[in-house]
């Protein structure tokens, strides 16, 4: 089987490793891909996964089977869509259903029409309403610009001033542009988050297994939200049932409601919660698998990934009984300096080829000169394997101490139980 793989982070790595090893799989190309993936297969470096023509256009080329796209920004500009059109095997929702992630307050309607419990919230696009709105709560404050920000868009403070600061900057100064012309304004939660991802397809949500990420850049859950710092699985503090609950109660009402919009979903569905003391609460809807959590997940999964995804873009999923590891696994995010905000890039990296009993996925990486360098915010994960957390969290972190480049930025606190 032919695949295309759209994407060029650290969870492209991840997949691209997971569909290398498929006895399906005859040629795999990663669009535009990265160092990590180039070893894997075929590149594509100067095709834009955000062009939903050049994108068929590569597949009729390649004549690919099966396009499996990775991060959310070419479901948010339809390249799933072109591919339907043209007759093309993809797994990936439209960009209609992919509204659950590329618009929070989509998300949130949606939630209310399937009873999905959730935060109370408010949208604005309005730069007074939003003010007073706030003034009118206590904080904590989460602001959320609406649209797709890279994992950047989303504040919680207990600063009134900070909360508005961020309105402003949305709304008035449009820091994220387009994304954050709306706002979104919801109810603090607090207590231990966890993500859920199911692979959906003809309306069954097959559940993987729970991972925990960690978003703030510093120890300790401090500092400016990011795309993910690190994570680790199996989690082990949840309540047998969590992931059934979290299949009938959030995933399977949440794809029925959009199909009484008359919206199909096929894809993958990442299930954000925050475990409150009056339950489970669902924090936000992606339409892709996490990063950092796919690099723990993936080495875990027994079960075949192109199988599974095949028989996906083909409504033909059923209700799968993936086999899992007991392995545990922890990862680790190297990020360059300045991350998030100002990140340095072409700064050289050394010691990847000392490490050799750990995997090391690469996310913001290219090659000039003969040499890798680090080309993003989020460089590198190193990831560990052991048979308790405790090992696997060594594993990863002794990998990160390998690796070198200036300003390299890790957490230290990741996976501590």
């Amino acid at each position: 089987m032919r695949v295309l793989l759209l994407g060029s982070g650290g969870r492209e790595h991840a997949m691209a490793w997971k569909l290398a090893q498929s006895p399906l799989i005859t040629n795999l190309v990663s669009c535009p891909g990265n160092p990590g993936s180039a070893a894997l297969g075929d590149v594509a470096p100067d095709v834009d996964p955000m062009d939903p023509d050049a994108v068929v256009t590569l597949a009729r080329e390649k004549r690919i089977d099966l396009v499996v796209v990775g991060p959310e920004g070419p479901l948010a500009a339809g390249v799933v869509d072109a591919l339907h059109e043209a007759k093309i095997a993809v797994f990936g929702p439209t960009r209609q259903a992919a509204m659950l992630e590329s618009s929070k307050a989509f998300a949130k309607q949606i939630m209310t029409e399937a009873g999905v419990p959730t935060g109370a919230y408010a949208e604005f696009t309005d730069r007074d309403s939003a003010i007073a709105h706030l003034r009118g709560s206590d904080g904590p404050y989460v602001v959320k610009a609406d649209g797709l920000a890279a994992g950047k868009g989303v504040l919680v403070t207990g600063d009134l001033a900070e909360a508005e600061a961020w309105v402003d900057a949305c709304l008035a100064e449009g820091r994220f542009g387009a994304a954050g012309s709306t706002v979104v304004i919801e109810e603090y939660l607090d207590g231990a988050e966890v993500s859920v991802f199911f692979i959906c397809s003809g309306g069954a949500a097959v559940p993987l297994e729970p991972a925990r990420d960690y978003k703030r850049l510093r120890d300790d859950d401090n500092g400016p939200n990011t795309g993910g710092m690190g994570s680790y699985s199996p989690v082990h503090d949840l309540d047998d049932g969590f992931v059934e609950w979290t299949r009938t109660k959030v995933a399977e009402p949440t794809i029925a409601a959009l199909a009484a919009r008359g919206i199909h979903y096929t894809g993958f569905l990442y299930v954000g919660l925050m475990l409150t003391d009056d339950g489970p609460r669902v924090l936000e809807f992606n339409c892709r698998l996490g990063d950092p959590e796919t690099q723990v997940l993936l080495p875990r999964l027994r079960s075949d990934l192109l199988e599974i995804l095949h028989a996906g873009a083909h409504d033909a999923l059923g209700n799968a009984d993936l086999e899992w590891s007991d392995t545990f696994a922890a990862g680790v995010v190297l990020a360059s300096p300045g991350y998030p905000d100002t990140p340095e890039t072409g700064l050289a990296i050394i010691g990847l080829d000392h490490v050799t009993e750990a995997l090391v996925f690469h996310a913001g990486t290219s090659v000039v000169d003969g040499r890798i360098v680090t080309n993003g915010g989020r460089v590198l994960t190193a990831v560990g394997l052991g048979d308790t957390l405790a090992e696997a969290r060594e594993g990863a972190y002794s990998a990160a101490n390998l690796i070198q480049f200036r300003g390299k930025h890790i957490r230290s606190d990741i996976a501590v139980s």
